[in-house]
């Protein structure tokens, strides 16, 4: 009798902890082996359009098999199904592990989060904690009037893209899916440790080049410019004309500095991120490396750069509104 009292326990517990778990709404991927052994690094994904639902579980299983990181993917989630579903902006679980969290990676978009998982980002901003954004991270909220962290949306100065990252969303600078681009090192940061082991033209992607018009007496380092070519494969020639002259900035970094008397730690951008993206070995790198940087870890970057090799298949959707791909849950997403 008391057997099967222990069982019924054990079996009540293992339900517990599942619920606790909040039924897989996001995914862990343990640290492997590497300098970033006992750092947690939380990745936000969450865009209609780029699949950061897709990038960012290959970010996260690189930075924890290749550099000993425990990492936490976090998912925009369908209430209705708790399917991945980009489409719905006001639900993002999880996001209270920001709490125990070293560095926060952010790829989201307009997003309009309610009060009590909008707080676990203010607090993580607030403290002073590294970040990194992607691409649309520029314009990462758009919140409702009655929300009580208003001052994150883009519609409010910038909001957290212009005030915390240093530029907000301003238009396309190179064509929307018929340009792509080339990433160039910028000379005057060339020994920077976040460009280590990448060269001009190593960073490739077909998004587009963003416009950026970063405060340069803030606080704001461009390291690599983007160079706008014809069109949609890494060999195609570089546009003529004002597009190349000047180069928009596709990455840079921002020191520590004060929003609202709230000191802000070190941020890194970049306006590439998409999961098309990442196919290049040289943004995957940049990303790294920059997660190195972020965690004041630069001097465990190899003079060669660090290892990013793909971890299991990566095969990415096209970006692109109305194509994401439909009935994945976040275990889809495990370490395999």
């Amino acid at each position: 009798m008391n057997c099967v009292r222990i069982i019924i326990s054990l079996a009540l517990l293992g339900v517990i902890g599942r619920a606790v778990r909040a039924d897989d709404s996001w995914v862990v991927y343990d640290s492997g082996d590497g300098p970033g052994k006992g750092k947690h690094i939380v990745l936000i994904s969450g865009d209609e359009e780029y699949r950061s639902e897709e990038g960012l579980p290959q970010l996260g299983k690189i930075l924890a098999k290749e550099h000993g990181f425990k990492c936490t993917v976090l998912f925009a989630i369908d209430p209705k199904d708790g399917t991945i579903n980009p489409i719905v902006n006001s639900n993002i679980p999880g996001l209270e592990v920001l709490k125990s969290a070293d560095l926060m990676i952010i790829a989201t978009r307009y997003r309009n989060l309610p009060d009590e998982q909008m707080r676990f980002v203010s607090d993580y901003v607030e403290s002073g904690k590294p970040i990194i954004g992607l691409r649309t991270a520029t314009h990462a909220f758009n919140l409702d009037a009655k929300s009580s962290f208003k001052k994150y949306s883009v519609d409010t100065k910038g909001g957290f893209g212009r005030q915390v990252l240093g530029e907000t969303w301003v238009n396309h600078h190179g064509h929307h899916g018929s340009q792509s681009t080339r990433g160039l090192i910028a000379e005057q940061v060339a020994d920077s440790p976040i460009l280590r082991g990448i060269k001009s033209g190593d960073i490739w992607g077909p998004t587009d080049v963003y416009a950026v018009h970063l405060p340069l007496t803030n606080g704001c380092t461009p390291l690599v410019m983007g160079q706008v070519l014809k069109g949609m494969k890494s060999d195609d020639p570089p546009v003529d004309g004002k597009q190349n002259d000047p180069m928009m900035p596709i990455a840079w970094t921002r020191d520590s500095h004060a929003w609202d008397s709230i000191a802000i730690g070190r941020t890194f951008t970049t306006t590439m991120g998409a999961s098309q993206d990442l196919e290049s070995e040289g943004l995957r790198r940049l990303l790294v490396n920059a997660a190195y940087w972020a965690l004041k870890m630069e001097d465990q970057i190899p003079a060669g750069g660090t290892k990013v090799e793909i971890v299991g298949e990566y095969q990415p959707t096209r970006f692109g509104f109305k194509g994401h791909k439909t009935g994945v849950k976040p275990s889809d997403y495990a370490m395999k």
